[in-house]
């Protein structure tokens, strides 16, 4: 357990997420269970956005994840990760998370924070009630307007090695060379 002092010295007096220099604190990242130091500095903003669900973020705020996601800091790429993953709804999100690398130890206490709080939510079905997995490859059933493009997911695009989401109403997929998160409603397995 690191003294605060060692820890502003370490982030030079700055958040460890967006580089604030304002009122800082100490954030213990969940779950480190003997993986190595686990308290980081946050800003006030970044620490009252972290344990939130994903509509009360401001997710603006966390494209400066671009910068901290490659610190050499193991607690600072975990939480990299989790806030990452609960934005994969937001392309510039999704294609940073991809770019991510953790090591086995670091992947495996991100993971122990997001994925084994949303085992219960219940799997995931297409428009028909077939439950998904990942890797399945599915047809969009509707045209779809794709935010943040400006291209349309015609019916009938087949979408395959789907990705599934902590949501069960949502897969991720590629189309058009573009990973996107489509709603189950919309598509049926193929």
């Amino acid at each position: 357990m690191a003294s605060e002092a060692e820890l502003i010295s370490r982030c030079a007096g700055k958040c460890e997420l967006c580089s604030a220099e304002d009122k800082l604190s100490i954030y213990d990242v969940p779950y480190s269970e003997g993986r190595g130091e686990s308290e980081i500095m946050l800003c006030s903003t970044c620490e009252s956005q972290v344990d939130v669900n994903q509509d009360a973020m401001d997710v603006n705020h966390w494209r400066c994840l671009n910068d901290s996601m490659w610190s050499t800091v193991p607690a600072v790429q975990v939480l990299a990760w989790r806030l990452l993953s609960k934005l994969a709804s937001e392309s510039w999100a999704q294609d940073l998370f991809e770019m991510l690398y953790l090591d086995e130890f670091s992947l495996e206490w991100a993971e122990a924070g997001v994925f084994g709080e949303s085992d219960n939510s219940g799997p995931t079905k297409d428009s028909n009630g077939t439950i998904l997995e990942a890797g399945d490859t599915v047809t969009v059933i509707k045209d779809l307007n794709v935010k943040g493009t400006s291209f349309v997911a015609k019916r009938g695009t087949v979408v395959r090695k789907i990705s599934l989401t902590d949501n069960p109403e949502h897969i991720e997929g590629r189309v058009n060379g573009t990973r996107i998160v489509i709603l189950t409603c919309f598509v049926k397995k193929s």
